[in-house]
């Protein structure tokens, strides 16, 4: 219903002329399948109550997609979308940031990202490594990246930082991170009557 009001209101009587879509604070817990919008680039989706990411399966124009303030725990179906520039995921319940950034690495247009206050980032270091493994990004969380063909000419506040990034560059690594899926979602923080445990760390090693 939420669509077809806006289509109405923006007096598009083919699908073929949608080339942008207004769907944010509309109370939306799903979405039905975007596929028909075929030349479809901007999507306002922020401002919602979505768990997933199951309805954009063939709109390859997609440019601009904002999907902030929702309560998103994965993001499985975003690599279908090309040609996105711009994603915005802050604010959701994303709790495992290896998914996360493996579903984003096939799109070589993405420049602008935001993650912040995702359960992930209570891990400190989740932005050097989401730069790491996705180096085209420019903007992240609203701050400016500049990864060169070396990892160690990135510029960083921190010079710990810089040794934790080059660190990287080793043919084996020892990884050793949160494991996501302990780490509490919002609304589990302030249940009374569940016993909440510490998040458990996990160690990756990589060839």
């Amino acid at each position: 219903m939420a669509i077809e009001d806006q289509l109405k209101i923006c007096g598009h009587k083919r699908d073929a002329d949608v080339l942008e879509l207004f769907l944010s604070k509309k109370e939306l817990t799903d979405v039905i399948d975007l596929s028909r919008f075929r030349k479809l680039k901007y999507l306002w989706l922020h401002h919602n109550k979505l768990h997933e990411i199951t309805f954009l399966t063939r709109n390859y124009c997609l440019t601009e997609l904002y999907l902030n303030n929702n309560a998103i725990i994965d993001i499985e179906g975003l690599h279908y979308l090309p040609s996105l520039h711009i994603l915005m995921l802050h604010h959701n319940e994303l709790t495992n940031i290896d998914a996360t950034v493996k579903e984003l690495k096939g799109m070589l247009n993405l420049k602008i990202l935001s993650l912040y206050q995702n359960p992930f980032c209570q891990y400190n270091l989740y932005r050097l490594y989401t730069i790491y493994h996705l180096p085209g990004v420019e903007l992240l969380d609203r701050k400016r990246f500049s990864f060169a063909n070396n990892v160690s000419k990135i510029v960083f506040d921190d010079p710990e930082d810089a040794v934790f990034v080059r660190s990287l560059k080793r043919s084996v690594m020892t990884f050793t991170s949160l494991n996501w899926n302990t780490v509490p979602k919002r609304e589990e923080k302030y249940l009374e009557d569940r016993g909440t445990k510490p998040p458990q760390m996990l160690t990756i090693t990589l060839r």
